[in-house]
């Protein structure tokens, strides 16, 4: 990749400046680190700002490996989306990470990794949702500040016991995963194409995974059995403007028997998923032996305990009323004051999923 490209995938005139191109590339999710990844590549002189700025996402990207690669030794979760994208790119033009998701096994793995962050990094927020009745899937998102909260982006984990959660209405959840790394970087990338559009740093993902030696009929195969067949379609037509797609060109070829079948069935099988989204009653600092979550009914609400914090769960696009939480805090007074220690509510039903 090289500044031509930049130029071209963000419309701009191939004399514009560097200073024009970081300018425009600002917004664009990780594209301004890539940007400056670029010109120093090319040896384009900068300031000690625009350097310090490049160290940083550098440094975050690296401490990012590193927390992925410690939780997956101790709990099982194992990175999707973001860090194995960058593993395709060239040393000396890293894929910046602005967050770090991962796939969990099971529930449990899940809150032995929650609470490691929650007890080794200054978290300051547990967001949960639950999606699904049987199997139940949960997904937990953690943050806390950079080492310079106001000139960085806060650290934030993605956690779930699904890798995909598609688009809450006709694509449902798959937790399972794609058998190649490539494959299932292709597919994550697609994914996205459900909730955004697509944007240029989408394009410099497809352009490093190129070079992959993806089979045609067999991948097409696979993104049409994870519903992604109009996604990654999309996605191909776009880099195809800017990038060749080697191996994935005959991809695109044999996925355009799936296209049409897949949004039929859209049309004709759309079962709204309403997640629940958790509503922060109090944290919690003792409950590190717990190994799931449990449900706690209050009336016509339900408390999600988990080892690190207590939610009252609500449908993802509505608040709590102020009877829920009146209910979910004298449910918890209840909770407490006949069971301390241990969980004895229905457990969260939680299923393995395997690669």
């Amino acid at each position: 990749m090289n500044t031509d490209l930049l130029h071209r995938l963000l419309d701009l005139d191939p004399d514009a400046g560097p200073v024009e191109l970081l300018h425009r590339a600002r917004g664009v999710r990780h594209l301004p680190y890539l940007v400056l990844a670029a010109l120093a590549r090319e040896d384009v002189r900068m300031g000690e700002h625009a350097r310090a700025e490049l160290r940083r996402a550098r440094a975050r990207s690296e401490r990012y490996a590193r927390l992925a690669g410690d939780l997956t030794d101790a709990t099982g979760v194992r990175p999707i989306r973001e860090l194995p994208l960058a593993g395709y790119y060239p040393a000396d033009l890293p894929r910046p990470l602005g967050e770090l998701t991962l796939v969990s096994p099971t529930e449990a793995a899940l809150w032995q990794a929650v609470n490691r962050l929650v007890t080794d990094h200054p978290v300051e927020s547990v967001e949960v949702t639950l999606f699904g009745e049987r199997p139940r899937h949960t997904a937990v998102t953690l943050r806390w500040p950079a080492e310079d909260p106001l000139l960085d982006p806060w650290y934030q984990v993605r956690l779930g016991t699904a890798a995909l959660t598609g688009d809450l209405a006709t694509v449902p959840v798959r937790p399972y995963l794609a058998a190649d790394d490539h494959v299932e970087c292709l597919i994550a990338l697609a994914e996205e194409g459900l909730g955004r559009a697509f944007h240029p740093g989408d394009v410099l993902d497809v352009a490093q995974l190129a070079g992959q030696p993806f089979e045609p009929v067999e991948t097409a195969e696979v993104v049409a059995a994870y519903r992604l067949a109009p996604e990654t379609a999309a996605l191909l037509d776009l880099a195809a403007e800017h990038v060749p797609l080697g191996p994935l060109a005959g991809v695109r070829t044999v996925l355009e028997a799936e296209v049409a079948p897949e949004l039929r069935r859209r049309r004709d099988t759309a079962r709204p998923l309403r997640p629940r989204h958790g509503t922060l009653l109090r944290r919690i600092v003792t409950r590190h032996a717990w190994d799931e979550a449990v449900l706690l009914p209050c009336g016509a609400a339900t408390v999600l305990l988990t080892p690190v914090a207590d939610y009252l769960l609500t449908p993802a696009d509505s608040g709590p009323t102020a009877a829920e939480r009146t209910a979910a805090l004298a449910a918890l007074h209840a909770w407490d004051a006949t069971t301390p220690t241990a969980p004895s509510p229905t457990p969260c039903p939680s299923k393995p999923h395997h690669r």
